[in-house]
């Protein structure tokens, strides 16, 4: 059993203060240079505050229940991560129980490994505090970005601030989805009846449910692991290449931390987190992609007839729990006035009426239901992180895991410089077996569980609580001896799919279906991932020899491949071609010419890069196929060759043009792009774009639902006549291969670029390589570092900032918080040419 250490080989904060050296090289990439892990947060907080700071403080504006305060209660604001829009005031409520029930606060003291190590403790403490110097030295009434210069809600923070922000993602996957449902439940109003009609919920309903699920997880990753067998040195390389969203808060932040002989990362982290979530160390590196198992269950209760707000318990009563919260809201003249709401919860959790905006739960007077989370009390995460930052091989990885099973929402996928691949969801996950399920299911839980593997457990029966497994950190949820993880010297890959195929020729089975599926089809970006490895192992793929080099792993992931196409173009143009007249059927309209259509795909590169004539063409035909065929219609399915277990990655295939919805696709598809004015054989430049600063960058790449590799996740615009203003998709993307020295070969882009401030040279730079399919070589060892030919180096240090502050947040606003002590001592900048 691995040991994590109280001080988790951490210093204590030093007696006079805090120092860093903050280096910055081309693009704005931080490497943080400290003597202990309190000077490392200080330089990391306050790097990151002066490319960021407006985002993040609107974060924290959330996390202290104060929206309704500065925005009004009826706007909202987007959950960039699970994508769920959560009505301010409901929000509010939310994070204001979570405050007053002080769980927070409660994780944070308690010692390790439940409660952080104390030296993430102290990056923490130092990230409050270089935050807090990057404002005193700047002044809110000085900062560049508009989004907030002079805003009365960015403020000093205090380390409960940065705890509830950890607190927040912590909950991502889990009550995240149902803020808006937790924050508003209420009983039912009116004469409290003894009977009522029992709540179910439909197949359609549950693939309503299941359709949000899956837009959540498009907000998905790629990732491989490549062992020594996959490469040309024998040594580990990895890919990272995580979809989230290019706006907002759950962005990521590139970074290094470095406290010599001791501590060495680089990587990209979510915002306000200063730790290094993915990346690399001298000798190991790893990515996450997010994970299929569900981080809770519905609890289905049984109310005492005549009470609302009690609940039979093996026969017995029990009453909720009530909390009036209070909350200052905005009001239409300006002025402000409290605001209460009494909110409900349980022994297993609060009440809530809905998940990521479908009130599938409602609270009646005969069932209501709880929201069980397995990460309500999970700061495992952050020793996990700080441990995972110091490792150099997949198996200590293996063994961190092991020991605090503390990721809240990711699958890990790793390589180390032995050659040695990992794949694990080895994470947080409620303790349901399927037995369980079949014993403890309720009504609405049998479509959820058919079509999602979300089950909705029986809370009337202690025989229906999470099961406890004997080597798991926490009651309730699986231990390591459940959960899927997989060793290999060739590859091992995750694109969102369950643990199942991360390697096809060693299928991980057996597991819980809470967890995964298992010998279902897979999305086709998951078998172009597959296919792809294979195809380079097996020398097919039309590249020099049969393992990958760091190069050739780089033109993979933006080789922008378009595997729908691959599958359908023929069939696709032998229909179009066939077809009377040229003519085929528009929904809801006359029959369009299509003849033009058929030279056009025939033509086609079968990629999605800014140059492939007809690609415009095909993703409009192919998103009218995915709209247009559902499972209950005549001859429904897409594909004529059915999903074969023995064959998963090359099945379901062949597009079915006897299916008459094929032809009314191609149809609509011709007319979305002449209603347009886009010619047919368009490719995606000038109609697949970013806008910076009213600059339109080009943006290469698709929907990972087409099976592009390279995820560009948007939405047509009649309008625009293409997909502007790209809102997610591959982000920070990593190849780092190992090659028998302390500094691997790195190259990463940050898609989106470092900063978000308008004003930033660093807000659009990057942005503008990745549509050049540019790489930025990562600067790592210290050589490398000092001959940037952009380097800039500021030192950076504070007298003995003050204790953490408490969370004052409530209807009286916070105090202001002095800032007095944080004096700037040293600043020295060397400039080595212009700075980029």
């Amino acid at each position: 059993m691995l040991a994590i250490s109280p001080a988790g080989g951490g210093s204590a904060l030093a007696a006079n203060g805090l120092s860093a050296t903050i280096r910055r090289t081309s693009h704005g990439i931080p490497h943080i240079l400290a003597n202990d892990f309190a000077g490392v947060g200080l330089g990391y907080g306050y790097a990151f505050a002066q490319d960021n700071i407006c985002v993040i403080a609107d974060q924290y504006v959330t996390v202290n229940a104060q929206r309704s305060r500065f925005f009004g209660p009826n706007a909202s604001w987007t959950f960039g991560g699970n994508g769920s829009v959560n009505n301010n005031l409901n929000s509010d409520f939310f994070f204001q129980q979570i405050i007053d029930s002080h769980v927070v606060e409660g994780l944070v003291s308690k010692p390790p490994p439940d409660g952080p190590v104390q030296g993430a403790k102290d990056l923490v403490r130092g990230y409050v505090a270089g935050y807090n110097l990057f404002l005193a030295d700047t002044g809110v009434a000085n900062l560049t970005d508009p989004a907030c210069k002079g805003a009365p809600w960015v403020r000093p923070i205090t380390e409960m601030d940065a705890y509830l922000r950890f607190y927040e993602l912590a909950l991502l996957a889990s009550s995240g989805v149902a803020i808006d449902g937790i924050g508003s439940a209420q009983p039912p109003p009116g004469p409290h009846s003894a009977v009522g009609p029992a709540t179910t919920i439909t197949p359609a309903q549950a693939g309503q449910l299941q359709t949000a699920f899956d837009t959540m997880h498009e907000i998905g990753s790629n990732a491989y692991g490549l062992g020594g067998n996959a490469t040309d040195n024998g040594r580990g390389m990895v890919l990272g290449n995580p979809h989230f969203p290019w706006e907002g808060s759950e962005r990521l932040y590139q970074a290094q931390l470095t406290i010599p002989g001791q501590f060495n990362v680089e990587g990209a982290s979510l915002f306000g987190v200063p730790l290094v979530l993915i990346g690399h160390t001298d000798h190991l590196a790893w990515s996450h992609t997010v994970s299929t198992a569900y981080r809770f269950t519905p609890i289905e209760l049984t109310l005492l007839p005549g009470s609302p707000t009690t609940y039979l318990y093996d026969g017995a009563q029990r009453a909720m729990t009530s909390r009036t919260m209070t909350v200052m809201v905005k009001q239409a003249d300006g002025s402000l006035a409290p605001q209460s709401r009494t909110l409900w919860t349980t022994q297993y959790g609060p009440i809530f009426t809905s998940i990521l905006g479908l009130p599938l739960f409602p609270w009646t007077p005969v069932t209501a239901f709880a929201m069980r989370d397995a990460n309500a009390m999970n700061f495992r995460y952050i020793n996990h992180f700080f441990e995972t930052d110091q490792a150099q091989t997949v198996g200590r990885l293996y063994e961190i895991q092991k020991t605090l099973v503390g990721i809240p929402w990711v699958n890990t996928i790793a390589a180390d410089e032995n050659g040695d691949a990992y794949y694990g969801d080895v994470s947080n996950i409620p303790n349901v077996s399927n037995a369980k399920v079949a014993a403890c299911n309720t009504p609405p839980g049998i479509a959820t569980f058919a079509a999602l593997g979300l089950p909705v457990l029986d809370g009337s029966k202690s025989s229906c609580e999470w099961d406890i497994d004997a080597d798991s950190p926490q009651p309730g949820t699986f231990g390591p001896s459940h959960l899927p993880h997989l060793f290999r010297n060739d590859y091992v890959t995750n694109s969102n799919d369950s643990y199942w195929l991360s390697n096809p020729q060693a299928p991980l089975t057996g597991f819980a279906r809470i967890i995964g599926d298992e010998a279902t089809a897979r999305s086709l970006r998951t078998r172009l991932g597959l296919i792809q490895v294979q195809q380079r192992l097996a020398g097919t793929d039309g590249r020099p020899g049969n393992r990958f080099t760091t190069q050739q792993l780089m033109d993979t992931v933006f080789g922008d491949r378009q595997y729908a196409g691959e599958l359908s173009r023929d069939a696709l143009v032998t229909m179009c071609t066939g077809l009377p007249g040229g003519l085929a059927p528009t929904t809801g309209g006359a029959p369009i010419d299509v003849s033009g259509a058929c030279p056009v795909l025939a033509a086609w590169d079968l990629h999605d890069n800014l140059d492939s004539s007809g690609a415009l063409l095909f993703r409009r035909f192919y998103e009218h196929v995915k709209a247009t065929v559902p499972s209950p219609a005549p001859n429904p399915t897409i594909w004529s060759t059915p999903f074969n277990a023995a064959d998963p990655v090359n099945t379901p295939r062949d597009l079915n043009t006897t299916n008459p919805l094929m032809k009314l696709a191609l149809g609509d598809a011709v007319k979305d792009l002449t209603t347009a004015g886009d010619p047919l054989n368009a490719g995606l430049l000038g109609h697949q774009y970013k806008v910076k600063n009213g600059e339109k960058i080009p943006i290469h790449g698709g929907p990972g639902t087409d099976g592009v590799f390279n995820a560009i996740n948007t939405s047509w615009s009649a309008a625009a006549g293409g997909y502007p203003d790209v809102p997610h998709g591959s982000s920070f993307v990593m190849v780092a291969h190992f090659n028998g020295t302390p500094c691997p070969d790195v190259h990463t882009i940050v898609t989106y670029s470092q900063s978000t401030d308008k004003t930033s040279p660093y807000y659009a730079d990057q942005t503008r390589m990745f549509s050049n399919k540019q790489w930025v070589t990562e600067p790592y060892c210290e050589s490398a570092i000092a001959a940037d030919p952009n380097l800039t180096v500021k030192a950076i240090s504070v007298t003995s900032p003050p204790d953490a502050l408490p969370n004052t947040s409530g209807p009286q606003w916070w105090p202001l918080v002095l800032v007095g002590g944080l004096a700037l001592v040293a600043l020295g900048v060397r400039r080595r040419r212009n700075r980029t």
